[in-house]
């Protein structure tokens, strides 16, 4: 006869002391790491703040180029004046010409490549995002683009353009004011700005260290000898 089987020990639970193992250093190391590392909130809201402030006036500043620029390279619009019945009138040279549509496009175009130009700085100087350093870049753009609007037209040819008339000559072509016809060009500055500096932070901004670091596997039971 042989004896009889006896049953297999039960498998070994770990004790509650070493349940779950837990990541070099522990949690409070890791959380101690992840503070020094970027601080509890960041570089402080004043910090941010005063940051927001800077950016917003240098980029407004920005829209004194931007007036320069775009009186150099809008194109003119070509006026022409007469004289009927003793009384000066002004009309446009080429009835079907597109130069207006062009005035307002170069200013677009323009204010685009200065969103672009001065996310890009701003990523630079600091790469990371937040929402002061975001309605910085809204709000200088738009500033700048209100400067380099006004500027324009200041520096462009006079808005009077009968005394224009009267000293050019009757039959004589000369340029039209300068003039911002579709105002939804002032904001093309900001909407680049804010387009450019999100795809920048998306990219190549910081992340966030895993604060618990990699898991260990679960421990596995004890297997007792097969029957």
């Amino acid at each position: 006869m042989t004896a009889p089987l006896t049953p297999p020990p039960p498998p070994h639970e770990p004790s509650p002391q070493h349940a779950w193992p837990q990541a070099p250093g522990g949690y409070a190391g890791a959380a101690a790491a992840h503070h020094a590392a970027y601080g509890q909130d960041g570089p402080g809201m004043k910090t941010e703040l005063r940051e927001a402030a800077v950016i917003t006036v240098l980029v407004a500043l920005g829209g004194v180029l931007l007036g320069l620029l775009w009186t150099w390279l809008a194109p003119h619009v070509p006026l022409v004046g007469d004289v009927m019945d003793g009384n000066w009138v002004v009309y446009f040279k080429d009835t079907e010409g597109e130069q207006a549509i062009g005035v307002d496009g170069t200013f677009s175009l323009l204010a685009m490549a200065c969103g672009a130009v001065s996310a890009l700085a701003v990523f630079a100087w600091r790469r990371r995002g937040g929402v002061p350093l975001v309605v910085a870049l809204a709000l200088g753009g738009l500033l700048g683009s209100l400067l380099a609007w006004r500027l324009g037209v200041w520096l462009g040819p006079s808005q009077d353009v009968l005394a224009q008339a009267k000293a050019a000559g009757k039959g004589v072509t000369f340029s039209a004011p300068l003039k911002l016809g579709a105002k939804g060009a002032l904001l093309a500055w900001s909407l680049a700005a804010l387009l450019v500096h999100l795809g920048l932070t998306a990219l190549f901004g910081p992340r966030d260290p895993e604060a618990y670091g990699p898991q260990a596997p679960y421990p596995k039971p004890h297997e007792g000898p097969s029957a």
